[in-house]
């Protein structure tokens, strides 16, 4: 059974000075990072397995590779509300967020509540993992019914008024995969976004602009 400094020693043996160089030009976080490829952190979670008492342990390290690992060998059955509630304070780059939602979050039996909650609070990455969350089960739960996506479109009409870049963005790329889910979708998703750049927010107004010029175009 691998351990927290097995798995944290094999995550430096592929650090790179270069990877980290060119996440910088990203907008990624290089505190407590040490440049593996997403690659190779699939790699190494694979040959662990799942093992829920090992991602706990290793999410506690702090180090951005770590939490990632953590997030792909993780249990969604046996995250509960208020784990995720720790977790998610312990987000501070938009690609540790964006992965711990795809990998984990998502799967999980409290994402839709925690759409909800996390979309009202003020810190930067929680706010965006709401929005995130949206993405995510957007592209991957086939069996949602187009309710539950009229439903967040609400959530986003709100948030779409937050200036902080990590948080429009994440507003944009939810309001997108919905537009991209069906025609249907796709039609109140536009309808959506005319709204919002009749806003005064320069935020609301970026997202909007960047939605319909993608989700004009899609067959869907």
């Amino acid at each position: 059974m691998a351990s927290t400094t097995e798995i944290v020693r094999q995550l430096r043996s592929k650090a790179s000075p270069a990877n980290l160089q060119g996440m910088g030009r990203f907008g990624i976080m290089l505190e407590r990072r040490l440049g593996v490829s997403v690659p190779d952190m699939r790699r190494i979670a694979k040959d662990v397995g799942k093992d829920h008492e090992l991602a706990a342990k290793l999410w506690k390290t702090g180090i951005a590779e770590a939490k990632i690992v953590a997030s792909m060998i993780a249990v969604p059955e046996e995250m509960n509300a208020k784990d995720m509630d720790t977790w998610v304070l312990g987000l501070d780059s938009w690609d540790v967020c964006d992965q711990v939602c795809m990998n984990l979050f998502e799967k999980t039996l409290f994402a839709r509540r925690k759409i909800s909650e996390w979309s009202k609070r003020e810190e930067e990455f929680v706010k965006r993992a709401a929005f995130a969350l949206i993405a995510c089960l957007a592209w991957h739960d086939k069996q949602a019914p187009d309710e539950d996506f009229i439903r967040f479109l609400q959530t986003i009409k709100r948030g779409a008024t937050d200036e902080r870049n990590f948080v429009k963005k994440a507003v944009n790329w939810a309001l997108r995969s919905i537009g991209k889910r069906n025609a249907k979708l796709n039609k109140v998703a536009i309808k959506t976004a005319k709204e919002l750049r009749r806003t005064d927010s320069k935020a609301a107004w970026w997202i909007a602009a960047d939605a319909i010029r993608e989700l004009e175009g899609v067959g869907v």
